[in-house]
């Protein structure tokens, strides 16, 4: 028998994100899974390192990977029409779970439970639960560097969407401190040139 899970979720790539907004250059799913995949596992490492914590990173980066998962099916809802008010927010929360167990029915059963867990844990303890909420916290911080990145172009498009932000990652990094690490010592660096980035290194 052959299961869909995994070429359903190769298909993340061809899903385009801001789709309201008149890009410089386009970001695609598969793009920015990967980068909040990266920065969710970063604070992590940043919580255990400098702040004694015990967050399992590795898991952080695998929840960063699916968490935007059920796009596939449902597209890319734009921020503004997602949150416009508490009963539409509702509504594509039932809508984007019952696209996340369309996926998962794509799996054999003896790995389901697995994958299952990955997209959510509704018993998920205290640790779970931050960590969580790290992954939110990379989610912004990607949106946020898009944001800078498309203002770094001329892009003016983008210039509220970045304000919005900015106060969104604000408001994690005023209650996780590993945020607040990660906007002071890696945030700056975005919208470098390469040859600035080296240099910077040596």
């Amino acid at each position: 028998m052959s299961f869909s899970f995994f070429a359903t979720v190769s298909r993340m790539k061809y899903i385009e994100r801001w789709a309201l907004m008149r890009n410089s250059r386009p970001e695609n799913l598969s793009e920015h899974s990967l980068e909040v995949a990266m920065i969710a596992h970063v604070l992590c490492t940043i919580g255990n390192v400098r702040y004694h914590k015990n967050l399992d990173a590795d898991r952080a980066a695998l929840i960063g990977m699916y968490h935007d998962a059920s796009e596939i099916i449902t597209g890319d809802m734009p921020t503004p029409v997602k949150y416009f008010n508490r009963k539409i927010k509702h509504a594509y929360k039932e809508v984007e779970h019952t696209a996340e167990n369309r996926l998962l029915q794509g799996l054999p059963d003896d790995l389901r439970d697995i994958y299952t867990s990955i997209f959510y844990n509704e018993q998920a303890d205290e640790n779970e639960q931050y960590l969580r909420k790290l992954v939110k916290a990379a989610d912004k911080l990607s949106a946020l560097i898009k944001c800078m990145e498309e203002a770094d172009s001329g892009n003016r498009e983008f210039r509220t969407a970045g304000i919005t932000t900015r106060k969104s990652v604000d408001a994690a990094a005023a209650e996780m401190p590993e945020v607040a690490d990660f906007v002071r010592d890696f945030l700056p660096s975005y919208g470098l040139t390469l040859d600035e980035l080296l240099a910077d290194e040596e």
